[in-house]
């Protein structure tokens, strides 16, 4: 396994999902989305594994204008504003190669080999 862990420090759901793979001693890489991001090619990759961008969108993120601006942008438009304000995702997003889960999903990551 090869996973990837998207989250943030003040995220509890991030810390419980770091938790989750350090009980079962699964490696894995935790990226601080404050602090990286995202690259195009791996938000990308993600969206596609949980069934779009939508899915993806925290409704709960403070940046209320920025994720209203959304609704009214081209795909492409959108992608690049999610870029520059991951703060819009909800966390954390765990990643194994092309498989990939929004928010705490142990059920999920249990069946992943």
């Amino acid at each position: 396994m090869n996973i990837q862990i998207f989250g943030s420090k003040k995220s509890n759901d991030s810390k419980k999902a770091e938790r989750w793979f350090k009980e079962r001693r699964i490696k894995y890489q935790m990226i601080d989305m404050k602090e990286k991001g995202m690259s195009r090619g791996e938000l990308t990759s993600v969206m596609q594994a949980v069934g779009g961008l939508d899915a993806l969108l925290d409704p709960n993120a403070k940046d209320k204008d920025t994720l209203a601006l959304l609704r009214y942008l081209t795909d492409d438009a959108k992608l690049e504003k999610v870029l520059e304000n991951p703060q819009l995702l909800r966390t954390p997003v765990v990643r194994n190669g092309k498989k990939a889960t929004v928010g705490y999903a142990p059920e999920v990551w249990d069946t992943w080999e």
